[in-house]
């Protein structure tokens, strides 16, 4: 049962994850998915640049250490946030700070925030490059709820269930949650198609035919 409903659920995601190809493998350095706004525009530029010079998964490496580095000091979130610490003041700490410890393009990408007064974006330019990434790589996330812990077996299940519908060439990067408030059943998000085929939701689907 687990596994037919997943199939309805990943059909609908299987055309759009086929047509997702790993760019920088047949020499396109243009990203592998259209993003747009703020962030988009600085991860796509950071990701065209680490693309020509073969250093996307070292830059995805360093942005997230960026990111982390970020959650756990308060001083260095600080720094990044801090809108009465200049511009060039930002960029040369940033180069003190990282100079020979990342990549060109990371040093570049983070030299361009200080300059423009975006270093407050980081962490989100981070997760958009992170999705620019997982395109390449082909991986689709699926989540998982239930109402209880499902078995390794259950969860092996699931699992060949999406990768047999998301389409040749893509990974599918699997997530467990446990939600008893659901009741029974399950909740599925695959990409960004979400199918509801908990308890929860067909008792309230027939509290609401109740007149």
């Amino acid at each position: 049962m687990l596994s037919s409903s997943l199939r309805l659920a990943a059909r609908a995601t299987a055309s759009r994850a086929g047509a997702r190809t790993f760019a920088a493998a047949s020499g396109d350095h243009s990203p592998p998915i259209s993003l747009h706004g703020l962030h988009a525009r600085y991860a796509n530029a950071t990701y065209t640049a680490a693309s020509k010079v073969g250093t996307l998964d070292a830059v995805e490496a360093e942005l997230l250490g960026i990111k982390d580095a970020a959650s756990k000091s308060d001083a260095f979130k600080s720094f990044l946030e801090n809108p009465l610490i200049g511009r060039d003041d930002k960029e040369s700490t940033v180069k003190e700070l990282l100079g020979g410890k990342v990549s060109d393009v990371t040093l570049n990408l983070m030299t361009v925030l200080a300059g423009n007064a975006r270093l407050s974006e980081t962490s989100k330019i981070a997760d958009t490059y992170v999705q620019l990434m997982k395109a390449a790589r082909g991986e689709v996330e699926a989540k998982i709820v239930s109402a209880d812990k499902l078995t390794k077996a259950q969860a092996d299940g699931i699992a060949k269930a999406v990768e047999g519908q998301v389409g040749a060439g893509s990974k599918v990067v699997l997530s467990l949650e446990v939600d008893p408030t659901i009741l029974g059943g399950l909740q599925i998000q695959i990409g960004d198609r979400f199918l509801d085929l908990s308890a929860k939701s067909q008792i309230d689907a027939v509290s609401r035919t109740v007149v």
